[in-house]
């Protein structure tokens, strides 16, 4: 195990929740845009909320040869973004019968982005951001003792 390899998984864990906070904002962002898209029928959606998924870095060939050959030790990994997929969820309906993108019943679609779970999403990336933070500085306080050990 490499001494840097914890500035590794916490390198790629602020990268992670770094992506997740740029996807948040860009959903609220977007939260009133109707035409977003054009589907296979030629007519404009709304904007679709976007998530991120997150997965363990994979692991090396070495890594898995080591496991194979019992000398395996414990790897530092990090976090790794998996996708980033749409929301399946329905678009909401809005009456305003003097919007452009009213339907024959003056219902708009609106995107289906809950400016409250967004919130909460952010929070939560935003705290795991700050936990990374706090082990690269852990780390590298524990490196700058040892160094000082030498003299």
């Amino acid at each position: 195990m490499s001494i840097f390899s914890s500035f590794n998984a916490s390198a790629s864990g602020l990268t992670a929740q770094r992506l997740r906070m740029d996807i948040v904002s860009g959903n609220l962002a977007n939260s009133h845009t109707t035409r977003a898209t054009m589907n296979e029928n030629g007519e404009f959606e709304p904007y679709r909320r976007k998530m991120v998924t997150l997965a363990p870095t994979k692991n090396s060939f070495k890594t898995y040869l080591d496991k194979a050959t019992n000398h395996s030790k414990n790897h530092a990994q990090g976090v790794r973004v998996k996708e980033i997929t749409d929301d399946g969820q329905p678009f909401k309906l809005a009456y305003n019968p003097s919007h452009p993108d009213a339907n024959a019943d003056g219902y708009v679609q609106m995107p289906n982005v809950d400016p409250l779970k967004e919130m909460v999403d952010l929070m939560s990336a935003t705290r795991s951001y700050e936990a990374n933070i706090t082990a690269l500085n852990a780390s590298k306080s524990m490196l700058m003792k040892t160094l000082e050990i030498g003299k």
